[in-house]
């Protein structure tokens, strides 16, 4: 390792330096994406997705267009529950860590600037060495668990088993 780069290592390491979404490791060879650890996502601001891909460890993945989003909910303590709904409604728990939090250059988060406005491309399950490389300096995805419910009966067990700090009727 040649000095500078053992140097803007320890820079990094002591936050000194600000690291660049714009980096080549970091866009397409056509600057219109852009990713962190956790998802990948569409640089402009009035760019939108059709859908978004959810990317798991073993992996397999799973599209949804977001024409089929419905609600969702956000809580800092439990992560994102997303609601898809066509034939049949799918439901997306995200778990992890500053999920909401902007991105080095502050344009874009996973939440209110990436899902919310379908810009968010893809979103991926983190290995427990990246999780922990990463820290708090950006958001991290634990686990991603889709479920598939086709009666309001099975959407609710399902959220009371997966996601039991979105269950509305529970907490009311």
């Amino acid at each position: 390792m040649t000095d500078n780069n053992r140097g803007r290592l320890n820079d990094i390491l002591r936050g000194d330096a600000k690291l660049s979404l714009h980096s080549s490791q970091d866009m397409n060879s056509d600057g219109v994406e852009a990713k962190c650890e956790a998802f990948g996502y569409l640089r402009g601001l009035r760019d939108a997705s059709a859908s978004v891909e959810f990317r798991f460890r073993d992996g397999n993945s799973s599209w949804f267009s977001y024409g089929l989003l419905g609600s969702w909910q956000y809580n800092p303590s439990e992560g994102l529950l997303l609601k898809f709904s066509g034939d049949v409604i799918y439901l997306v728990m995200i778990r992890g860590c500053n999920l909401d939090k902007p991105l080095h250059d502050g344009v874009i988060n996973l939440t209110h600037a990436g899902l919310q406005r379908h810009r968010v491309l893809w979103v991926r399950e983190m290995s427990k060495e990246e999780i922990e490389r990463v820290g708090e300096s950006g958001p991290t995805i634990d686990s991603i668990e889709i479920g598939e419910c086709t009666t309001h009966e099975e959407r609710r067990e399902w959220i009371q088993k997966k996601a039991p700090a979105f269950d509305r009727e529970a907490t009311t």
